[in-house]
């Protein structure tokens, strides 16, 4: 496709996500973050400039995956898993 030409819109309801990293694992966890918030269809990867990769991944933004916790919600641990008050 020549940049010049406009892209082709995704459908309604959808977003296209590209991420570009210096790593193929560094993408991959960018775009498992995304699946947790959003349903979404399989990726497509390729090289990128520079020796880095480039990831596609098409999103449905009407639909969530499951529910997104808070960076802060979900790093406490469960309740009931710590020890008890009396303990030392």
């Amino acid at each position: 496709m020549d940049r010049n030409e406009p892209e082709a819109l995704p459908p309604p309801g959808h977003a296209e996500v590209r991420i570009v990293a210096a790593t193929p694992d560094a993408a991959r966890l960018v775009a498992d973050v995304l699946r947790h918030c959003f349903a979404g269809a399989e990726q497509r990867s390729y090289p990128a400039p520079g020796g880095g990769t480039r990831l596609h991944l098409t999103v449905d933004t009407a639909h969530t995956a499951e529910p997104a916790l808070s960076w802060l919600a979900a790093s406490r641990p469960p309740s009931g898993a710590g020890p008890h008050a009396e303990e030392p």
